[in-house]
């Protein structure tokens, strides 16, 4: 009998979650919900159990960067949160320019529909495609676009 070996690699996406992000479930819940990210995570290993997804949040930008530049030549994807550094860190827009795995932008809130700073990323540009307002449901519809 011959046995044949099939080698199924996951693919690994990156979730990162920039400055006070570690406060969702506690942090204005009118605006960002009552679940912690930790407990969104958990969710959403459960439903994409085929992927190996790994999460990572800092409030320092330098950390952030060097997130990026870790993964940005081996995994599939990344999502990312940059809060409140989307609108200000060129870094970061250079960092995400300088790597080859897509990165996808994420926002929990509508951008769009809040202070008028708010409408400009430093990022977007270099990034894949950008989802903002759907809530948490917001990293679920960016994992789907990494996906394909």
């Amino acid at each position: 009998m011959r046995l044949i070996y099939i080698c199924l690699v996951m693919k690994k996406i990156l979730i990162i979650n920039g400055p006070n992000l570690n406060l969702l479930g506690t942090r204005e819940p009118e605006v960002y919900g009552g679940l912690s990210f930790e407990e969104y995570f958990e969710e959403l290993k459960k439903e994409f159990s085929s992927v190996q997804l790994e999460y990572f949040q800092s409030n320092v930008e330098g950390e952030l960067i060097n997130k990026l530049h870790e993964v940005g030549f081996t995994y599939h994807g990344v999502i990312f949160n940059a809060g409140g550094y989307t609108h200000t860190s060129v870094a970061i827009g250079d960092a995400i320019a300088g790597i080859e795995t897509p990165v996808v932008e994420v926002h929990i809130s509508n951008v769009y529909a809040r202070e008028e700073y708010r409408h400009v990323s430093l990022m977007a540009k270099h990034c894949k495609g950008v989802i903002s307002g759907f809530g948490l449901g917001s990293y679920k519809l960016a994992l789907k676009s990494v996906l394909g």
